[in-house]
């Protein structure tokens, strides 16, 4: 049974279904994804902008009951930007009570400090052809932890450049796996790969199973 959560509290979903983790080192789990509706950031690559807007109004129990169908404890909160609506820190511990193991997948720009300690914060930072790099919240680097990511979207050997002076600067990876992910059809993905082992930085790469496996990713 469902532990009990606020009956009131609403929260506008994209879409809940089963697929493959394409990213993150929980890459190849079979998990739910939760994508919530909205998102104050624009970037130049986003490939969910059909999250922007739309989106199905469900309680709390609803949600749970939903992800519960798919019979699978691994779960992703994602968007848009989760972390956008209020509700979002509820939902999250209500599916860890629930004995999911939960992560959640966020730009970075709003405050990750509140979020349920037991779920992994996947933290997105914008790089400069993202359009939207001045908006990174680099106070959120002294809450996380080696339970949590920080996820670094790559369009051009000039936003590598910068993940690779702040990789150092701030050393990203003292405090959790790091890893560098190019923008597809921006970046070749082997020359981002030769970057990495030319100098020897401390990061994973990695590419978006999920669109090599299936050309239409929605929904999977």
């Amino acid at each position: 049974m469902a532990p009990e959560t606020r009956g009131d509290a609403k929260l506008r979903v994209s879409e809940i279904f089963y697929s493959i983790q394409g990213e993150s080192t929980r890459v190849g789990l079979p998990t739910v994804f939760v994508r919530l509706t909205g998102c104050p950031l624009r970037c130049s690559w986003c490939d969910t902008e059909y999250a922007f807007a739309g989106g199905e109004a469900m309680t709390i129990p609803q949600v749970l009951k939903r992800v519960a169908s798919h019979g699978c404890p691994t779960v992703c909160v994602t968007g848009g930007e989760p972390l956008a609506q209020k509700a979002c820190l509820e939902l999250l511990a209500a599916l860890c009570d629930a004995g999911n193991s939960v992560s959640l997948e966020t730009s970075g720009a709003l405050d990750v400090c509140s979020v349920d300690a037991r779920v992994s914060r996947i933290v997105d930072l914008k790089a400069p052809d993202s359009g939207e790099c001045e908006k990174n919240r680099w106070e959120n680097l002294a809450c996380l932890n080696t339970h949590d990511e920080l996820k670094l979207v790559l369009a051009s050997e000039a936003d590598y450049a910068w993940g690779k002076s702040v990789l150092a600067t701030r050393r990203l990876d003292t405090i959790c796996p790091v890893l560098f992910s190019p923008v597809a059809d921006r970046l070749d993905p082997a020359q981002l790969a030769e970057w990495i082992l030319r100098d020897r930085l401390p990061v994973r790469f990695q590419l978006q199973m999920h669109k090599v496996l299936w050309s239409e990713p929605r929904g999977r």
